[in-house]
């Protein structure tokens, strides 16, 4: 073989080898793209997946803040932070948290309208007139006192007594010490007597002493 035969097999060879290195490297770097993208996929989609722990009504009532805490816990966990399952961790102890706020606020306005129910059932018996016309009678103006005419006196004292017993259950259940128990029942009477012959604004579907926030305890209790 000629010299120029061998620089031209050398030359051939050398491109040939050449062009496969390329192939081989665009095929690398293509494959390497690719499980690149399909990681990127699979961790945004491991992200969005993230559930949003203040879903429905639970949403509503934290106006809007569990999109918030999933956008956040989403990208703590894109960067790395935080892991998904703390992520996941994290909305259940928050979700868990809110239901059983959730209850204990439901639970205080039952009791509130229990205790007015009964509150109201006590001047209608003490008077002698249906809560219904005696709530008409309010909202045209008039004070307990008016309303209940000559059984007044049997209103305040039905009331006083009334208080009293809500105030030792109070103390009973660790709400108010024996102390806040004696300074509220000192001038109990003298406080019922100024609320039955007060005249007050609507309030609602309550009648008794301060609406549907109580009596003497209701508004004076938690200030002690």
């Amino acid at each position: 073989m000629s010299s120029r035969k061998k620089i031209a097999a050398v030359v051939i060879t050398t491109v040939a080898l050449s062009v496969g290195t390329v192939g081989v490297a665009s095929a690398s770097q293509a494959k390497s793209k690719s499980i690149s993208v399909r990681k990127s996929t699979t961790k945004t989609t491991s992200v969005n997946a993230i559930a949003n722990p203040m879903t429905g009504g639970a949403q509503g009532a934290m106006n809007g803040k569990g999109a918030e805490l999933a956008a956040v816990l989403a990208s703590l966990v894109t960067k790395g932070t935080i892991t998904q399952v703390q992520a996941d961790a994290i909305t259940a102890a928050l979700t868990a948290a809110h239901t059983a706020n959730a209850a204990t606020h439901d639970a205080d306005h039952a009791a509130m309208d229990a205790n007015r129910a009964a509150r109201d059932a006590v001047i209608a018996t003490a008077i002698g007139k249906t809560t219904t016309a005696i709530q008409t009678e309010l909202a045209a103006g008039k004070s307990l006192g008016e309303i209940a005419g000559a059984n007044r006196a049997a209103l305040i004292t039905a009331l006083v007594a009334d208080e009293t017993k809500r105030i030792d259950a109070a103390v009973t259940a660790g709400k108010l010490t024996a102390e806040q128990a004696t300074t509220l029942k000192s001038n109990l009477t003298a406080h019922v007597t100024a609320e039955v012959d007060a005249v007050r604004p609507a309030m609602g579907a309550g009648m008794g002493m301060g609406g549907a926030k109580g009596g003497a305890m209701g508004k004076r209790g938690r200030n002690h």
